[in-house]
């Protein structure tokens, strides 16, 4: 099983990232990292309402000087890199 897995999200307001981890106990930890990553503007756990779903999600808000698409290769790289230290 994947460690996480992210998709673009499209709202009335705006786009954001919403970031699914097999792990939830590790939300609020990445909640934390993720916010001090540059073009993230906010991240929230939000409950997850669909099936099929793990309970919880962290959703990325970007600020305006960056693209959905740059902010999420940004944000899956960390992810990659932060999983690959935890899972050894």
């Amino acid at each position: 099983m994947l460690s996480y897995r992210t998709e673009i999200r499209n709202s009335p307001k705006e786009q954001t990232l919403k970031i699914y981890l097999s792990d939830i106990s590790l939300d609020e930890e990445l909640q934390g990292l993720l916010e001090n990553i540059n073009g993230v503007r906010m991240v929230e756990v939000q409950k997850s309402v669909s099936r099929n779903r793990v309970a919880e999600n962290l959703t990325v808000f970007r600020k305006e000087n960056i693209t959905i698409n740059d902010l999420k290769t940004k944000i899956d790289g960390f992810l990659s890199s932060f999983f690959e230290r935890v899972d050894i």
